[in-house]
């Protein structure tokens, strides 16, 4: 059970953030109890406050950062892809889906949701006899009451908090859908008419990522990606996400994946073969 949920309670005092590119085989809910924090998910940069959920799709690049000011309260639950396998119901999976990825939760209903998952804290920690099928229906509660919240609101409640933010988001879209050609800081600054200096600087601070660091992020996410539902060759899945050269292509791979990529082949499908 420990390996297909995992539900972390953390008081962190000073500031904080993420320095790792980050993207995981498991869904993931961030709620922030107090504080502040920035989260960046695939294009979109959060500024989220105390009573806010965070929506996080399996394999998607995502980093939290703090706001210049410290301390902060989370509960943070991963699940595996089969975990809410007895409940066919694709609604549950919504949340992660979404454009909008953040819900903030309403002061009158913040009680609810932090009991229900404290409740599920002290399922997970407990490990009674159950506990499986307890946890299952409680994230399921969870996931439907977020659903609806979330179907309440549209694209359009979504503000960028400065027009650097809105800039950046721009880029970073372009970026997602064209990281497979040739791309350097030059060139995409040129395309939007900005400086290479201040698109830098303005991507490190809206997203966390240095542009280097976010184009190689997504471009070995899709490599990921290719490696486990294609039998293409390591030097085409280069070609095919942007790397002309193979030798770079793996150090890359491996710096961020912390493997070479036909032992992350073996390794996923070693682990889907033992679910069969």
């Amino acid at each position: 059970m420990q390996k297909d949920l995992f539900i972390h309670h953390h008081k962190r005092n000073g500031f904080y953030t993420m320095h790792k590119n980050h993207f995981h085989d498991q869904y993931e809910i961030y709620y922030l109890i107090n504080g502040e924090r920035t989260y960046f998910i695939k294009d979109l940069t959060y500024r989220i406050s105390e009573g806010d959920l965070v929506f996080i799709d399996r394999y998607e690049l995502h980093k939290t950062g703090d706001v210049r000011l410290p301390n902060h309260e989370r509960i943070l639950i991963n699940f595996a892809d089969g975990f809410l396998r007895h409940f066919s119901q694709p609604l549950l999976y919504e949340p992660f889906r979404m454009k909008i990825r953040r819900l903030s939760v309403p002061p009158q209903e913040r009680e609810w949701v932090q009991t229900l998952l404290l409740e599920m804290l002290k399922e997970s920690s407990d490990a009674l006899p159950g506990s499986e099928t307890t946890l299952q229906a409680q994230l399921a509660r969870l996931l439907i009451w977020c659903v609806r919240r979330m179907n309440l609101g549209s694209v359009e409640d979504f503000e960028h908090e400065s027009p650097a933010h809105k800039k950046i988001a721009e880029i970073v879209a372009a970026i997602n859908g064209s990281f497979d050609e040739p791309l350097s800081l030059e060139s995409v600054s040129k395309e939007h008419y900005i400086s290479p200096y201040h698109l830098s600087r303005m991507f490190k601070r809206v997203t966390g990522f240095s542009f280097v660091e976010y184009v190689n992020s997504i471009r070995i996410n899709e490599a990921q990606r290719l490696l486990r539902e294609t039998d293409w060759k390591v030097t085409m899945i280069a070609e095919r996400v942007g790397y002309e050269n193979i030798g770079h292509f793996g150090r890359v791979f491996k710096e961020i994946a912390k493997t070479n990529p036909l032992e992350y082949r073996k390794t996923v499908r070693r682990a889907g073969h033992s679910l069969d």
